[in-house]
């Protein structure tokens, strides 16, 4: 039953309007707002916190906290896409994945990093095929592997596309972190909803089947 239901996720359509993906993250952000500013104040003050004191142990909060802290903004997205009242508490339920979420990031970043090695090209592929791997985990339900695995086969039917928004978040962000770093208020939460929303689209009717992880989109 649940290969069958995975399978479908190779019928679905994985055409995407970039724009209009950024004006439904953006809703899903103003409706929020301060909430969103204050969890990415919170983030940066950790990182901040971890460079100036601690900058050696910087690979530990990368590789154990960063996971799950980043989740916040998919279960909130979630919560707002359904209908239903955020406080914000809502924003650490990453915690509650805190173990897959570990295991996603970790062994991801290790074949992103060998594939760069290696060739470069299969680095790239991998980097952008696991944009949802952390997505599937949460909403799909899935083990490590699976979540990385699903991600990557559902990316690669319009991996290009992916690959340009891809590029797209990583200049938005660069731009947030070049006006004195406050633009990341906004660029950084943005890139999580944005991601969010694409995935959403594309899985929901899958994912909000019995046996899914928890079941997102709109509440019937």
């Amino acid at each position: 039953m649940e290969a069958e239901r995975l399978n479908k996720l190779l019928t679905v359509s994985v055409d995407f309007d970039i724009k209009e993906s950024f004006v439904k993250a953006w809703e899903l952000f103003k409706s929020q707002a301060l909430f969103h500013v204050m969890y990415m104040l919170l983030i940066l003050s950790i990182q901040g916190l971890v460079v100036i004191y601690v900058q050696e142990y910087m690979i530990i909060y990368s590789a154990f906290l960063a996971p799950a802290l980043y989740s916040g903004f998919f279960l909130v997205a979630n919560k707002i896409s359904r209908g239903e009242p955020v406080i914000y508490p809502d924003y650490f339920g990453g915690f509650r994945f805190w173990l897959p979420l570990v295991g996603i990031s970790l062994l991801s970043q290790v074949l992103v990093a060998l594939g760069l090695f290696a060739l470069v090209i299969p680095g790239v592929y991998l980097a952008v095929g696991y944009l949802f791997a952390m997505l599937m985990g949460i909403f799909g339900g899935l083990d490590v592997w699976s979540a990385m695995e699903w991600s990557r086969k559902l990316i690669t039917r319009n991996w290009w596309q992916f690959f340009a928004l891809l590029m797209i978040l990583i200049a938005m962000n660069l731009l947030g972190l070049l006006l004195a770093g406050i633009g990341l208020l906004v660029s950084f939460p943005m890139t999580f909803l944005v991601l969010y929303v694409i995935f959403e689209d594309m899985t929901q009717e899958v994912f909000s089947e019995e046996g899914a992880g928890i079941t997102h989109g709109p509440e019937a």
